[in-house]
């Protein structure tokens, strides 16, 4: 028979909110019940927006037992609490990135899962799309030969001349480095395994931002952590990594490619679901290979993945332990540019397998 939708609660009614609602309200295996906000109109209009029957406060959520999972889209700044009191409601958790602030804090909120029985899963799960799972299947063949090395490059002018109120990716758990690193370092740590140490020098650009859309254009706010970021990652197989992350420059830069021993492969962007990877011979000649229709259309595949996972009794694979080394390798980074030195990244965690042909959010399995 086919098996029970999960119901999903989802806490945050932001400008993310509308992209997971668009993937989770069209999934197969979940049933989207509650959203939840501060702003318990906001929640209602986006509940509506979306057809979900209810919404209201964070404790009404939590209060619901036909909710299992809950979906963390909160600012990264109340990232630990609001997990924190899902798990202890007995809930499994999907979270935004980053999973915590500090190593300990997500020590402990992988700690407490564990020992409740519950999931964690924190995105990006970006690379469960059809891009990033064409090249990491790309990789995976050989076709390439062993990876040996890595370059990554994102760079724009920043999240304020976008979004309405761009203040939190400014402070503390924002920044170029938390806020755009885990779609790149994540994508990494799948081709060449865990990050074991790091280098790294890092800037602030300006020490205050103007917002320049929406209701506060205009408005100025400060800037608390570095804006521009270059790190070498170095990885337990022997590969290296060169990775640029920067809101300093109105020169747009998106660049993900591997190098092996037998050729070289550029990926789609880590920040997208979608998008071509180019094959480089040793000769410098190429092939264009078209995405898999095989993985997730947007944010939100994570939470499905982690729903089928739970079912079949097998892990997620976009996990909370791989966002904690993650997290990991960025805390890591911000030390190494702090001190001037190179800093060893101490978790360890195993590249997640690659979906199944014919994954799809709408292939429900049946048992």
């Amino acid at each position: 028979m086919t098996r029970t939708k999960a119901g999903i609660g989802i806490v945050g009614a932001g400008v993310i909110s509308s992209q997971y609602l668009t993937t989770l309200t069209s999934a197969a295996d979940v049933e989207v019940r509650y959203v939840a906000d501060f702003d318990e109109d906001r929640a209602r209009s986006r509940a509506d927006e979306f057809g979900v029957v209810g919404s209201g406060s964070y404790e009404g959520l939590l209060a619901d037992d036909a909710i299992e999972v809950v979906v963390n889209l909160t600012v990264p700044q109340v990232h630990t609490e609001v997990t924190a009191q899902a798990l202890d409601a007995g809930k499994h958790v999907w979270t935004e990135k980053p999973l915590a602030l500090t190593g300990s804090d997500g020590r402990e909120l992988l700690d407490v899962a564990a020992g409740r029985g519950l999931r964690l899963g924190c995105a990006p799960d970006t690379f469960l799309g059809g891009g990033l799972q064409t090249a990491l299947r790309i990789v995976g063949s050989g076709r390439i030969g062993t990876p040996r090395s890595a370059f990554a490059n994102f760079q724009y002018g920043g999240p304020n001349l976008w979004h309405p109120n761009p203040d939190f990716l400014f402070q503390q758990g924002g920044g170029p480095l938390l806020d755009m690193g885990p779609y790149y370092l994540t994508a990494l740590v799948q081709v060449f395994g865990p990050a074991v140490r790091v280098s790294a020098q890092a800037i602030m650009g300006t020490a205050q931002r103007v917002i320049r859309k929406g209701p506060r254009a205009g408005e100025a706010f400060p800037v608390e952590v570095p804006t521009h970021v270059a790190a070498l990652y170095e990885f337990a197989d022997g590969g290296v990594a060169d990775v640029i992350l920067s809101f300093d420059t109105p020169i747009r830069r998106v660049a993900l490619e591997v190098a092996g021993t037998a050729g070289a492969l550029r990926l789609p962007d880590p920040n997208e679901f979608t998008g071509d990877c180019e094959l480089f011979a040793p000769d410098g000649t190429s092939e264009v290979v078209e995405p898999s229709a095989s993985g997730g259309p947007g944010r939100g595949t994570g939470v499905v993945d982690l729903v089928r996972s739970l079912r079949a009794g097998v892990p997620e694979r976009a996990s909370g332990g791989l966002a904690y080394h993650v997290l990991d390798m960025m805390l890591a980074t911000e030390e190494a540019a702090r001190a001037g030195r190179p800093v060893a990244i101490t978790s360890r965690v195993q590249p997640a397998p690659v979906l199944p042909d014919g994954w799809t959010i709408g292939s429900a399995p049946t048992s």
